[in-house]
Order: structure tokens, then sequence, then C-alpha cells
């Protein structure tokens, strides 16, 4: 790297969803078919009253900066949403609006974190967390699960982990990149953990809150022996295929809320005004758009694990949330194919890019290098034509 550039960009990796979605832009912009299932993108188009929100917030003149931690009225909004869905008692200044969930938990590590803390991070994990650690210089410190034990960490591996150093632990449920769901039990369980350790503070991303196929959502949050540590992140993109309007938010304990409102103000301040308009239209409308989507995404992933069935060699789990399957591939790693020598799954990847035109990610950029994540987040002429084609690369 040009010495030019500052230390810091070099302590963390390009994201690998980034990178595939590229590289498969750049084969379609060559004339190829790719199917792109890369990215955890809803293809479905915003509900209609939520643009209409938006074209009314125009017409209105909101288009003025906002302030940093949102709009009051949304800001309300979260606060009653948390409350009535999620038995989360945040009230609006406790509330803090940013541009996109991402954006939101890059706040929180660096209104907690300093040098040498340690975040836990269950494996799987999303992309970005351990890189939004070490950003904070932060130490990450993982904990295993695999397809074995659906993807889930258990409160005894989690309390092993535990030392001196410990700040925070990071978690999503429904999982990105697994697709695993922590129930009720498996929640308190875990909050009993950290009930014992003060000084631990619990992130909760749940992005994936209603793209849940097994039962209601559930919110670490909800147990009072650790309410005032938990930081509850959400946002508008997965459920309500608003993606681009870049809106997420926290609920946290007040002091906390007021160190990413402070760390935002020098950042990008307060989030896209007509956007925040969306996003309250989107929280205080009743959520069939979101139903029929949700409906749609299980057809698509009984459609995927019936197609993962005729290929032996890939062993997977039933995920029962978001929209991703999570393989385990390992039987591939080490083989040659068609004359090419796999030596891991981000190998194979690029393998099924060049030869079967699809794009998927390695599991090493989710902490799961034996794994793959294939996102279903396409319609299912699409995934049927992707899984013809892996199936033939593969055999």
């Amino acid at each position: 790297m040009d010495k030019r550039i500052a230390e810091r960009v070099s302590y963390f990796a390009e994201s690998q969803t980034l990178e595939m979605a590229k590289k498969a832009r750049e084969l379609s912009s060559k004339g190829v078919r790719v199917i792109n299932l890369s990215l955890g993108e809803p293809d479905f188009a915003t509900p209609l009253h939520i643009a209409e929100a938006a074209k009314k917030a125009i017409d209105n003149g909101i288009t003025k900066y906002s302030p940093v931690a949102g709009f009051a009225d949304l800001r309300k909004a979260i606060s009653e949403k948390f409350q009535r869905e999620n038995s989360l008692k945040y009230s609006p200044e406790q509330i803090v609006v940013s541009s996109g969930a991402k954006h939101s938990i890059m706040n929180v590590i660096l209104s907690l974190i300093n040098p040498g803390d340690e975040v836990i991070l269950p494996t799987p994990y999303w992309v970005s967390y351990p890189e939004m650690v070490k950003l904070a210089s932060g130490v990450p410190v993982f904990v295993k699960a695999n397809v074995k034990n659906n993807y889930k960490t258990s409160a005894e591996e989690i309390e092993k982990a535990i030392t001196n150093k410990t700040k925070m632990f990071l978690f999503s449920s429904p999982c990105n990149p697994s697709g695993s769901v922590y129930n009720k039990q498996e929640l308190k369980e875990i909050a009993d953990v950290f009930a014992k350790h003060p000084n631990i503070f619990i992130v909760s991303d749940e992005i994936y809150e209603h793209i849940n196929f097994v039962s209601k959502h559930e919110s670490i949050g909800q147990f009072e022996n650790i309410a005032d540590r938990v930081i509850t992140v959400n946002g508008v993109a997965k459920a309500f295929a608003m993606t681009g309007w870049r809106i997420g938010y926290i609920g946290a304990p007040e002091n906390i809320a007021k160190a990413c409102e402070k760390i935002q103000g020098q950042f990008t301040s307060g989030a896209n005004s007509i956007a925040q308009m969306a996003t309250l239209a989107a929280i205080t409308s009743p959520l069939d758009p979101t139903k029929t989507m949700v409906s749609e995404f299980l057809n698509r992933r009984n459609l995927v694990l019936q197609r993962i069935k005729e290929i032996p060699e890939i062993v997977t789990n039933t995920p029962q949330g978001a929209f991703y399957v999570f393989p385990d591939f390992s039987n591939f790693v080490g083989k040659t194919i068609k004359g090419t020598k796999i030596n891991s799954t981000r190998e194979l990847c690029y393998y099924l890019l060049d030869n079967a035109n699809v794009s998927v990610v390695s599991g090493e950029a989710f902490g799961n290098p034996e794994c793959i994540r294939i996102s279903y987040s396409v319609n299912q002429n699409d995934l049927n034509y992707a899984f013809d084609r892996i199936k033939e690369a593969l055999n």
C-alpha cells in the first residue's frame, strides 16, 4: 500500500460481499448473464405508501438539515415501535437515527471501544463487525459455531470467552449470514451470563427482525437484568425493501445515545430528511407488504434447500430467518474441478463466478471459511437457473 495512505486503512479488509458484487457487475458489463447471489438486498420495490410519504415530504419542503439524532416525531415513533413490538423501553431521548444500521453500529463501537478493549463476536458474524472493531483499535474475539449446532453459540461458550478486557458482545438475530434465530430461552441464558459481568455492553443487531420464518422475534434487551446495558440496532433496509434510503437507528442507554449523537454530529450530522419521513411512514403503517415479502422469501428458502439436496457434498441447515443459506462446502476444498485445484472456499467462489456465472461469497468473510453464503434475494426463476449452473459446474 502507498505509504502516504494512513496506516489504519491497512488494519481492516475490504468487504468481500461488495468485492464479489463488483466482480459480478464487471462480468455483466461484458454481456455475460450473471446471477448475483452475493448481496443482501431484497429485489422488491419499496412499498408505494412509503414512497408517497417521501414525495409528500419534498412537496412540503422537508429538505433542510435534520437534527443530528433525527426528527423528534420519528424518534417518538421508534420509541413506540420498540415498546409495541419488542417490549423494549427506550424513550425518544434514547433513540439516534443514522444513515443506515451499519452507521449506527459504527457509532456505538466508536462510543464504547478503547484501544485494546475486547469485543466478543459469535461466528458466523456479519462481514463488517470485526473490521469496525479494528477501526476503533479494539480486539475481536471469536466464538465459533458451525452447521452442526445450527450456527448458534451457547451461553457457556460465550462465558468462556469473557476476560477482564471484554467490553462488548455484538451479535445479530436473525443472523446474517446463517439465517439462524435465537429463541427467548437461548437469549435469557446469554443475558444471565452477562448479568454477572456489569461492565460489558451487549449490542443486538436486529435489522432482519421481521424476516423470521418460525416465531415472534425476541430481543435480548427485554431481560431486566441487563436492559440498562443493551444497545438495540435496527433499520428499514431489509423489512421494507429500503436499502437505498439509508436509515438505521438505535435504542440505547441515554449516555450512550448522547455519545453516538456527538460522534455523528462530527461525521455526517443528521440523516437524510426525506428518507426519515419515509421511515416514519414505514414503521407506523401495517406490515402487510412486509408479510407478503417474507412469504415469498420463505418459498425461495425452501426452493434453495431443495436444490442444495441435489448436490450431496454440500451440507446445510435450515435457516429460520433473513434471506441467506450458509452451507458447508468443505467437501470441495482440496479437490480439482475441471483442471482447477480448489484450495479454499474463496477460490471456489471465483471458480463458480467464472464457470457458472453465479456470484456468491466465501464464508472466510464471516468467520467460517468452510462455508459459502448464498443470498436468495432474487426471483425463483433466477434461483433455479443459478443452481442449474452451480450443479453443472460442481459435477
